[in-house]
C-alpha cells in the first residue's frame, strides 16, 4: 500500500467516528446565556455531552462559526510534535530565538510542558517549524481539525489564518482526545492530556487551553473538556477579546456556565 493510499484510509477511518456536526442535537441554555448577557460579551459557549451525543449552549450561530484558533492550536501542535518526532518529549528544551517578545516570560529557551502553561509563542513556532509545512499539513489533515488550510508558513497559520475552526469543531476535536480516540499514538495522546490538565477535586478533572488572536482579529477562546466519574464533557469559550485586561474573562465566563450546567463545583 502507498503512503498516499495509507494517509487517505487513516482520515476516512477517523472520519467514520464523528459524529457529523449536523446531526448533533442543540439543546440552548436559557442560564448561559443570560451569564454572557450580564458580562455584555459577545460571544459563544458550548459543551459536548459525549454520553447524550449533544451539544448544550449559547448562541448556536457564532459556536458554528470558524475562526482562527490562535494558542488553543498548542493542543495539535503537541500532539504533532510529539507523534513525528519532531520533538523527544515535551521535556525536551526549544530555543526561543533570542528575539525580545511582547511578553517576557517568553524569553527564555523551554520545553513544552513549561511552554503550554504561559502560552509562549516563539517556542511552539520552533515547534512547528520542526515539524514542516508539509508534514504538519498531512498530520493536521488527518486530524480533522478546522478547515485545514495552512498556507505557506508554517509559523503563524493559527494565529492570523488561513486555518479556522469553529467552538463546535473544537469540542468534538477535544472530546476525541480526551478518549484517545485521535489517529496517533496513544502515549502521545496520554502525554498531551496530562500538560493540558488544570485542575482536579473530588470526582472531576478539568483540562483546558486559552486562546487569543491579538487585538488585531479581537477573538478570544478557553477550550477543554471535564472529566467527571468517567463522563466528558468537552467545551468551548469564543468571545470578542479587543484588550488585553479582558483576557480573563474567558475562564470566568466558561466556568460560570460549566457551574450553571451543573458540571464543575461552586
Amino acid at each position: 500500500m502507498t503512503q498516499r493510499l495509507h494517509n487517505f484510509w487513516i482520515v476516512v477511518c477517523c472520519l467514520l467516528t464523528v459524529t457529523p456536526v449536523f446531526a448533533l442535537e442543540w439543546q440552548d441554555d436559557a442560564e448561559v446565556a443570560h451569564i454572557f448577557e450580564q458580562a455584555e460579551v459577545e460571544g459563544a459557549f458550548v459543551v459536548y455531552d459525549v454520553a447524550e451525543d449533544r451539544l448544550i449552549g449559547f448562541n448556536r450561530k457564532r459556536a458554528n462559526t470558524p475562526f482562527v484558533p490562535a494558542s488553543t492550536f498548542k493542543i495539535p501542535n503537541s500532539l504533532i510534535g510529539l507523534a513525528t518526532g519532531a520533538v523527544e518529549s515535551v521535556d525536551e528544551v526549544l530555543p526561543y530565538g533570542g528575539e525580545p517578545q511582547p511578553i517576557k516570560a517568553w524569553e527564555q529557551d523551554m520545553a513544552l510542558r513549561e511552554a503550554i502553561k504561559i502560552s509562549n509563542v516563539p517556542i511552539y513556532q520552533e515547534l512547528a517549524r520542526r515539524i514542516g509545512l508539509e508534514r504538519m499539513q498531512t498530520e493536521i489533515e488527518q486530524l480533522g481539525y478546522g478547515n485545514a488550510r495552512l498556507g505557506h508558513s508554517v509559523d503563524e497559520f493559527w494565529l492570523v489564518g488561513p486555518l479556522e475552526i469553529t467552538p463546535v469543531e473544537q469540542t468534538l476535536f477535544l472530546a476525541r482526545l480526551a478518549q484517545g480516540h485521535l489517529p496517533l499514538p496513544q502515549e502521545v495522546q496520554s502525554t498531551v492530556r496530562d500538560i493540558v490538565e488544570l485542575e482536579q477535586g473530588e470526582g472531576w478533572t478539568l483540562y483546558g487551553k486559552t486562546g487569543w488572536t491579538g487585538p488585531d482579529l479581537g477573538i478570544g477562546w478557553w477550550v477543554g473538556w471535564i472529566e467527571r466519574e468517567n463522563a466528558i464533557f468537552a467545551f468551548a469559550v469564543n468571545m470578542e477579546l479587543m484588550q488585553i485586561e479582558e483576557a480573563p474573562k474567558r475562564i470566568e465566563l466558561g466556568k460560570a456556565a460549566l457551574r450553571a450546567l451543573g458540571l464543575l463545583p461552586e
